[in-house]
């Protein structure tokens, strides 16, 4: 882990196993009904980037970097995979139930205030107010 004061640099194996490095990109969070709602995004995030991006190759990793500004949480959160095609940035939920995919995205931007991609989508940035 990279650290300064007000950002930190986090590496975790593309795995599923995140209960304990959700925790940590956490730490900041004082409230907790703030760290439940961030703690659901970033799961849905983290899980995406496993699943999706890395397509759970456990060679690969996730890289997450964590910046606190006096008004702002930020995580930004990369894989090494493609990145994900501009249509399927959604933020509305898909329309039918038993779809395989959507919903998590749909709920990342439920629980954040700013959602952004980077160009080749394979980065999220995901942003809440203080």
């Amino acid at each position: 882990m990279e650290n300064s004061k007000n950002w930190a640099v986090f590496i975790h194996p593309s795995t599923l196993k995140l209960s304990a490095f959700i925790e940590t990109l956490l730490e900041p969070v004082i409230c907790k009904e703030t760290a439940k709602k961030i703690e659901l995004g970033l799961h849905e995030a983290l899980v995406n980037a496993v699943v999706h991006g890395n397509l759970s190759n456990p060679k690969k990793v996730i890289r997450v970097r964590r910046i606190l500004t006096p008004n702002w949480f930020v995580w930004q959160i990369q894989d090494e995979g493609l990145g994900i095609v501009k249509n399927k940035r959604l933020s509305s939920l898909p329309l039918k139930i038993d779809v395989d995919s959507g919903r998590g995205i749909y709920l990342i931007h439920k629980c954040f205030d700013d959602v952004r991609w980077s160009r080749k989508g394979n980065r999220l940035q995901l942003s809440l107010k203080k």
